[in-house]
């Protein structure tokens, strides 16, 4: 680990501790109670998750225009992080639904097209184990990641197409933000502080997977000896008339 890297991972103890804190001293909801705490946890994993797949479009554009492989690992890493981050918010979301909805699960506009953007994502890092050849691979996954970011808007805007038990947008929205103030405050600094931790969890899937493959290049490169090839048979004495 190099020292920014240990610099990096102490700033985001920090901001995770700072996030607690503030997300236990924040008043609770005047109809849901401490119930509504696991906003504060929920939200960061939604919006995470917006940024890991925008990350992997990125990575995806960068390697239909340069065929690098940084881009391919920058995008297949983000969809790692993205679809941990996608099913924090969906167990969390049934977490919540069941005290207030008196359901773990409904077929509630926002949570259908947020289970259609997990199983998406997955798909995409199925495609990318069933693909054997690195470049066929980076290209299908390239391909798949550009497409199925098509469904990130369609998750964020559901609730404003279609009917939905979900509150409409409280923050990202024209004029003042309807949350308290001091919630709000809470929700920010919980924000960064899993925007960090999604920061840590990217570089150190990328350097694993950096560092993979290296291990795969020196593993079939040309010339490179097989296993077994410096052990000679062992010497065998003949006789032809036989032991004696």
């Amino acid at each position: 680990m190099t020292r920014i890297d240990r610099y990096l991972v102490a700033a985001t103890g920090v901001l995770v501790l700072a996030g607690l804190a503030a997300a236990l001293t924040a008043p609770p909801d005047r109809l849901q109670g401490d119930l509504q705490r696991l906003m504060y946890v929920h939200v960061p994993a939604a919006w995470l998750a917006y940024l890991s797949f925008g990350l992997t479009l990125a990575g995806s554009v960068g390697w239909l225009r340069r065929r690098q492989d940084r881009w391919d690992r920058l995008a297949a890493s983000a969809a790692e992080v993205g679809v941990f981050f996608t099913g924090l918010a969906i167990v969390l979301g049934a977490i919540w639904g069941k005290p207030v909805w008196g359901v773990w699960w409904t077929w509630d506009p926002r949570l259908v097209t947020t289970a259609v953007l997990f199983f998406a994502y997955l798909g995409y890092l199925a495609l990318r184990r069933a693909t054997v050849d690195a470049v066929q691979r980076a290209r299908r996954s390239a391909i798949f990641g550009v497409v199925a970011f098509v469904q990130v808007p369609v998750v964020h805007f559901s609730v404003l197409w279609w009917r939905s038990l979900h509150q409409p947008p409280t923050v990202l929205r024209p004029g003042d933000p309807t949350i308290d103030h001091v919630m709000l405050a809470a929700l920010l600094v919980n924000v960064v502080a899993f925007t960090a931790v999604s920061v840590v969890a990217l570089r150190l899937r990328m350097r694993l997977a950096n560092e993979e493959a290296e291990l795969a290049a020196a593993t079939t490169a040309p010339g490179r000896p097989l296993a077994g090839s410096a052990v000679t048979a062992p010497a065998v004495n003949y006789h032809p008339e036989g032991r004696r």
